[in-house]
């Protein structure tokens, strides 16, 4: 389905009924990375993805930032009449969350934030981001996808489940070339989000694949101290895009967490 909210048409899907869960997807994705999750938890909760700013379905306006892409969630969620979500960001998702926590706080039920981190990007990041901006211009998207497809899915995934590697090439050889370079800009402007940890109250999961090469454990184990209460599952046997490469052991943990929210 296709909105128009904040300015532009976003993209999403909006799938099941019960405690509204809002997926936002990493780089360089689309909202059809969360698809085992919105098949699997529509029966338990009311499962949204949306394709960020410049992404899938969801025409970029303008180059945007985290605070943008945050809100354009809120924007998506007033044309829904829905006031308040749990929150899943992957990655560059994650990043999202954090800005949305900032900004629109009020509207955060709970928080998952998977393969992510909560640093800004060190000079050495940010100089390959700009390195992939020129890749993306000069080679095209094909090329990103070649560069980033080794970090993207684990060892694991790689040895045994070669159509997801393959799947995964193609979703981001198909990303939009604009979307993808205003999403590097975006990362690698983006603010720390450390000191914003301590100020989260809402009842968080962090989820990590224990051979995620981009994010690792130890960002994961960080976000887990700073942050009161939180609870921390690895999922072994995947690697960055741990919901797509061990979706039945991603959605039982999440299908957890759901269903505590709902009892408190």
């Amino acid at each position: 389905m296709i909105t128009f909210a904040n300015g532009h048409a976003i993209g999403y899907d909006d799938v099941g009924t019960g405690i509204p869960v809002l997926f936002l997807h990493g780089f360089p994705h689309n909202r059809s990375l969360w698809a085992p999750q919105l098949g699997a938890l529509a029966t338990a909760a009311r499962t949204i993805s949306m394709d960020l700013r410049g992404f899938g379905e969801s025409v970029p306006g303008s180059t945007g930032s985290m605070d943008d892409y945050a809100d354009d969630a809120a924007a998506l969620l007033d044309t829904m009449g829905i006031d308040r979500v749990v929150v899943v960001g992957l990655s560059m998702g994650g990043y999202v969350a954090f800005a949305f926590w900032r900004r629109h706080r009020s509207r955060v039920r709970a928080l998952v934030l998977c393969d992510t981190r909560a640093g800004a990007d060190s000079e050495t990041s940010r100089a390959s981001r700009r390195e992939m901006q020129a890749l993306a211009q000069g080679q095209g998207l094909t090329a990103v996808a070649n560069q980033l497809i080794s970090g993207m899915v684990g060892s694991t995934t790689r040895l045994n489940n070669p159509e997801l590697v393959d799947e995964m090439h193609r979703m981001m050889s198909l990303a939009p070339e604009d979307g993808v370079v205003g999403a590097l800009e975006a990362m690698l402007t983006r603010p720390d989000s450390t000191l914003t940890l301590a100020s989260i109250t809402v009842p968080t999961l962090i989820v990590v694949g224990d051979e995620d090469a981009l994010t690792p454990v130890k960002e994961a184990r960080a976000m887990h101290l700073a942050i009161v209460g939180s609870r921390l599952e690895i999922i072994a046997g995947a690697g960055h895009v741990s919901n797509a490469e061990r979706p039945a052991t991603f959605n039982h943990v999440l299908s957890e967490f759901l269903i505590s929210l709902t009892a408190q």
